[in-house]
């Protein structure tokens, strides 16, 4: 699929966007709105769809990172930990700093997002069977021990419902003011842009990298700064979007290839088109109510990652 049709679907699925919701707002009447009805788009609408593009371009792009830099195609932020670390970071910002401002929250969050994703690293560096698969259902594993961890403290410390709020992505709450973080995840977008290349190279191993001049374990950790930090602020913004950062990479390669640099707007692209028509199909499915994205994102995600296995295992027949 050609990047210029991803734009034009974009385009006509952001616009269908503003205009799906309980207040009664028409396309034709952006030529005289009322106070009320430019309030709910400026309040409301508007931030929402910024806020869904953010949120499926950037991880779409660190679900890209993390396989390019790990060579494991069933590699991403939610089969690696990094996303049930950042959660637990969280957790321990409110029982340690009760009532700090979200930058606090967001800073916790990155340091534990990051020590996750580097444990989860070295773990898959230990293995001794580097199946892609295995990998995967190991990083699973590591991801429910830590938010097992995660659950046992909020009941301890009566936050369970604090949890829940993050750990089941929605976007209902997003609202002018309450979102405006999420731009901390343009910066990191541009930076992985700008090293894409060199991304690129370290994904074929250490000894290549090193031979060609590339100074390997900086541009891992670099890599790993942005997948944590992309991870803790759209977490904390939206909640968790599983599989997101898994299904969106793996479906571009199939027609783009493995090169990161021309496949990086290809993913960032097409990330911000499917949170977006799942956004609207939970909109619309239960119309008045909402079906959390984290729920329609989680579904269809699951059913498209049960299709890469299938189709990986009918490839090595």
């Amino acid at each position: 699929m050609k990047l210029r049709y991803l734009v034009v679907l974009l385009v006509i699925l952001s616009f269908i966007s503003l205009f799906v919701g309980v207040s009664d707002i028409r396309p034709w009447d952006l030529f005289r709105l009322t106070e009320d009805q430019a309030d709910v788009m400026m309040i409301s609408r508007i931030p929402r769809l910024v806020s869904i593009l953010i949120a499926g371009a950037g991880m779409s792009i660190i679900g890209l990172i993390m396989q390019q830099l790990t060579r494991n195609k069933f590699v991403s932020p939610t089969t690696a930990g990094t996303t049930d670390s950042a959660s637990f970071g969280v957790l321990i910002s409110m029982v340690v700093f009760p009532g700090s401002a979200p930058l606090v929250k967001i800073i916790v969050a990155f340091v534990f997002a990051m020590a996750g994703t580097l444990l989860m690293m070295r773990i898959m560096e230990r293995l001794r069977y580097r199946d892609p698969v295995l990998v995967a259902l190991v990083g699973l594993m590591f991801g429910s021990i830590v938010g097992s961890a995660t659950t046992f403290l909020a009941l301890k410390y009566d936050l369970i419902q604090s949890v829940s709020s993050w750990m089941n992505g929605s976007f209902s709450t997003i609202l002018k003011g309450r979102y405006e973080m999420l731009y901390v995840s343009i910066p990191m977008i541009v930076l992985a842009y700008l090293f894409a290349d060199r991304f690129t190279i370290a994904g074929m191993g250490e000894s290549f990298s090193v031979n060609l001049g590339l100074n390997y374990r900086q541009v891992m950790r670099i890599g790993i700064v942005i997948v944590a930090l992309v991870s803790s602020v759209i977490l904390l913004t939206v909640g968790s979007l599983p599989f997101l950062g898994l299904i969106i990479p793996n479906l571009v390669s199939l027609y783009k290839g493995d090169n990161l640099r021309s496949s990086l707007g290809h993913t960032a692209a097409l990330g911000a088109v499917f949170v977006l028509a799942c956004d609207i199909m939970g909109r619309i499915v239960i119309y008045p109510f909402e079906v959390p994205i984290g729920l329609v994102v989680g579904v269809l995600g699951s059913g498209i990652f049960l299709f890469l296995l299938l189709r990986r295992r009918a490839a090595h027949e």
